[in-house]
């Protein structure tokens, strides 16, 4: 048994098999052979071994010669590796004694020698740990072939484990099989985090090096709740969390009894709970969970879950297919924030150095007229069906917001030439998630209809934290002063300039900030539909006098810490058993 402490993102406990996935989706399976078929798989690891040292010796030639032989000794360490007669009689062992298929042997042997490498003291050892992931990939290669795992059509339940989880890949899981997340690197508002909550899964970031110490086949613990994984549980513990597993169950039941009750407080004051979404079909869960429509429709997974570039056909039938699940409910459509971690970086020959301040989101529809284009043409198309707002991300200034209206009204004005239906009175709204746009809200307020905050990026630029960084994961904090006086300054001037006014962030998911938000004035939250029945047990156990006594408290503290303590307490009094 293994007990690692990551960062907990997704809450809930799920007892299951792990898929462990490297970087290139190599599968490494557990599968029990036959004692007949041991010579056949040690055959097989002679062949993959042999042939990965004579690759290697290729290529530590080939270097030598290009770039001389000092470069090319980086390789000596991986070819005495394969030689190394202890560790292939480990690999062998595995095989001959459990019966393991081969790639299932390099990869327990391989990982529990990294894992051993990176508790030494010794640098000259604790930096091999690299090498050996390399070595263990290309034996994998060898062994496996070119078959990837295919994340969209699982056979079985699984908890996956991965070094990270791009959004390319978490596009493409198959959500019924997939029951949890653990990840070595992550922060709360990773992607993988968002998709992890999206999904109503636990899911554990951040765990540095949880891709070393499991297996393909063993079986985990994920507690999301509390941010542990457990690899190989004992008897106490996977008891221990059933039981802590199904006390949860209970509790999400109990809250599920709020589902047709309006998110109202107990002085009458009434508010909007909407849900977001990355796919249409996700529309039907958030509606079960209390959602009154969509506030954020994050369409760049259209990109995501394809290998080819969307069509405006398969835009059109996306939106179509969102609008028909609503019903009239409202659906806000946010046009693409592709770049930064999405999409565009692993398609580049050159990847930006600081994508996550560079041609992003709207720059990179303004740069990209014609893709930009096709989006707008599909929304206004599929406006005529149903209760459709749009809304550009990450405006930064207001020429940046003026030259996207530019670009929409003259896609206006193209398909009135071809005679094509639309909403000429489309409402348009700006994601307000930089500073700059905190800073100019009154200004902003009087170009569009409403605001939607986007805290993951808003503290990100607001602190100078990446969000994806687990390293600086304790610096992310939604409760820093700097951050609440950016989100009520914007929440002040959409109320000013009589405009509406959401948080779509991960934010507005977390009843800990629900009575804050509540009194710093703030009616319409956005949210994973799983977020949804907390959310809204808080707003219908509180008062608005209370939520701005609340506020007020807040606004007057000068750090964190305070807030966070502060919230706590208040919150626990309303769901104690959330804390």
């Amino acid at each position: 048994m293994d007990i690692k402490k990551g960062i907990a993102v997704s809450p809930g406990v799920v007892i299951s098999t792990a898929l462990v996935l490297d970087a290139e989706d190599l599968v490494i399976p557990r599968r029990q052979i036959e004692a007949c078929a041991v010579e056949e798989e040690l055959a097989r690891l002679r062949q993959a071994v042999a042939q990965s040292a004579a690759d290697l010796q290729s290529l530590r030639a080939s270097i030598a010669s290009d770039h001389g032989k000092e470069i090319a000794a980086i390789f000596d360490f991986h070819i005495g590796l394969l030689k190394d007669k202890t560790v292939i009689n480990q690999i062998t062992a595995e095989i001959v004694n459990n019966h393991s298929t081969a790639e299932h042997a390099v990869s327990v042997v391989m990982r529990r020698l990294a894992a051993t490498f990176q508790r030494m003291s010794d640098r000259y050892f604790s930096e091999r740990v690299k090498d050996l992931h390399d070595i263990e990939k290309r034996l994998l290669r060898k062994l496996i072939g070119s078959r990837h795992e295919d994340l969209s059509k699982l056979e079985h339940d699984v908890v996956i484990i991965a070094h990270d989880l791009l959004p390319s890949q978490t596009a493409m899981l198959d959500r019924t099989r997939v029951k949890g997340f653990a990840t070595d690197v992550g922060g709360r508002t990773s992607h993988t985090a968002i998709v992890a909550r999206a999904l109503g899964i636990p899911a554990v970031v951040g765990l540095g090096n949880i891709t070393a110490e499991v297996s393909g086949g063993d079986t985990v613990i994920i507690d999301g709740s509390r941010g542990v994984v457990i690899v190989n549980p004992d008897e106490q513990q996977l008891a221990e969390h059933r039981e802590f597993g199904e006390r949860l169950f209970r509790f999400e039941t109990e809250l599920q009894k709020l589902r047709d009750l309006p998110a109202e407080t107990r002085d009458g004051v009434r508010v909007s709970v909407l849900a977001n979404i990355e796919f249409p079909e996700e529309i039907d869960e958030a509606l079960r969970r209390g959602a009154e429509g969509i506030g954020l429709y994050r369409t760049e997974f259209l990109y995501l879950a394809s290998d080819h570039e969307p069509t405006e056909e398969d835009h059109y039938r996306a939106y179509v297919d969102a609008i028909s699940r609503l019903d009239g409910r409202q659906l806000v459509i946010r046009t693409l924030d592709l770049g930064a971690d999405k999409y565009t970086q692993e398609k580049q020959l050159n990847p930006e150095r600081n994508p996550f301040l560079g041609d992003r989101s709207i720059r990179l529809c303004l740069h990209d007229i014609p893709m930009f284009k096709r989006q707008l043409r599909a929304i206004l198309r599929a406006s005529v069906q149903g209760n459709v707002k749009i809304m550009f991300p990450m405006i930064t200034t207001i020429m940046e917001l003026r030259q996207a209206t530019m670009v929409l009204r003259d896609v206006m004005e193209e398909l009135e030439d071809e005679g094509i239906e639309m909403k000429r009175d489309l409402q348009i709204g700006a994601m307000i998630e930089v500073p700059s746009a905190a800073i100019m809200a009154d200004q902003i307020a009087k170009e569009v209809r409403f605001f939607s905050i986007g805290t993951n990026d808003l503290i990100q630029y607001t602190l100078a934290v990446d969000r994806t960084n687990e390293r600086v994961a304790g610096l992310f904090s939604p409760a820093h002063p700097a951050v609440l006086k950016l989100i009520r300054d914007t929440i002040e001037a959409a109320a000013r300039n009589n405009i509406d006014c959401s948080v779509c962030g991960e934010m507005a998911g977390e009843p800990l900030y629900t009575l804050l938000l509540l009194g710093l004035g703030l009616k319409t939250f956005s949210m994973n539909g799983p977020d949804i029945p907390e959310v809204k047990k808080v707003i219908r156990s509180t008062t608005m006098e209370h939520a701005r006594w609340v506020a007020q408290q807040v606004m007057s503290f000068d750090s964190e810490r305070q807030v966070m303590h502060f919230l706590k307490e208040e919150t626990r009094k309303l769901l104690p058993e959330a804390f």
